[in-house]
């Protein structure tokens, strides 16, 4: 398959609007509402690629309105019907349709609430070395990709650039106080749990997760950004799973695999994907869709 022509979305536009561009999202500032479009861009090693993904954006603003809608759990989302959005005359509608999240405005919690239910990236890293995965210690003897126990809370902050830094528990109470503290490590294990547990008889296995929360002008913490996708998350077949090796993902692993092959030093700016990885990679994303939702992409 050609994606020279195929409709990419790598940057979007609205008359009199000005938008702060992420790594893959556009956003757009309404007035006491955000609007969020997820690109096709994708990022690796902290690099936003030269090439897209087809409907990489869909998929992702589907998927986090489907566990939005799933879970109960309270949360930023108004609509992702573009039809019904506040947008200026002359916006191409058709171009947001599907990628696009109407939102509340919320003051962010400057902390990554990660969960982790295997021994995975960096904290396999961290493990070999000291025995822990951010300052906790586990048992001795696990090997790569192993199902934790339990799963464990591991905040870090949120850099502007670069790595975000994971830090301990009580640092976080250092940073946002005790009681919010306590209330978003409970509600992020509840949150990965029933997650997980709804994924798994799906055939996948949510390995790790970041959330990211915000609190409205009342006080209420909720859920804001995107929640259990393969962009925040690391999504398993649960059907191949076998700990003790790397295990093939619903994500942008083919990508960083190919990247590693190249010769890119990563300091420079990334060589362009070939056609095989980009539909390798949709394809990923898309079953990722279908097998949460039970419903056909489109």
């Amino acid at each position: 398959m050609n994606f020279a022509n195929t409709s990419v979305v790598l940057e979007t536009s609205i008359p009199g609007l000005e938008a702060r561009r992420g790594k893959v999202r556009d956003i757009y500032d309404l007035g006491d509402q955000l609007l969020l479009v997820s690109t096709d861009r994708l990022s690796a090693f902290d690099w936003v690629l030269p090439t897209g993904i087809p409907d990489k954006g869909r998929v992702l603003t589907q998927i986090a309105a489907f566990w939005f809608e799933r879970l109960g759990e309270p949360n930023h989302l108004v609509t992702t019907d573009v039809e019904r959005m506040p947008l200026p005359a002359g916006t191409d509608r058709a171009m947001l349709a599907g990628r696009s999240t109407l939102c509340r405005k919320t003051q962010v919690v400057p902390i990554e609430c990660i969960v982790r239910g295997y021994l995975v990236g960096s904290g396999w890293k961290e493990y070999q070395r000291d025995g822990t995965v951010c300052g906790i210690a586990l048992p001795n003897g696990l090997v790569e990709c192993a199902e934790l126990d339990e799963p464990i809370f591991t905040p870090s902050t949120k850099a502007a650039e670069g790595h975000d830094e994971n830090i301990s528990f009580e640092r976080m109470v250092e940073l946002i106080g005790e009681q919010q503290a306590q209330e978003l490590r409970r509600r992020s294990m509840d949150v990965f749990q029933r997650g997980a547990d709804y994924a798994a008889g799906r055939g996948i296995l949510i390995a790790d997760t970041k959330f990211e929360w915000g609190q409205t002008d009342d006080g209420q913490l909720i859920l804001i950004d995107e929640v259990l996708t393969p962009d925040s998350s690391r999504f398993w077949p649960a059907d191949e799973y076998e700990p003790g090796r790397g295990q093939p993902s619903f994500d942008k692993q083919f990508i960083r695999d190919w990247l590693e092959a190249t010769d890119w030093d990563k300091n420079s700016t990334p060589p362009a994907l070939p056609d095989e990885i980009v539909m390798k990679t949709r394809a990923k994303y898309v079953e990722a869709f279908e097998r949460l939702t039970g419903r056909t992409f489109g």
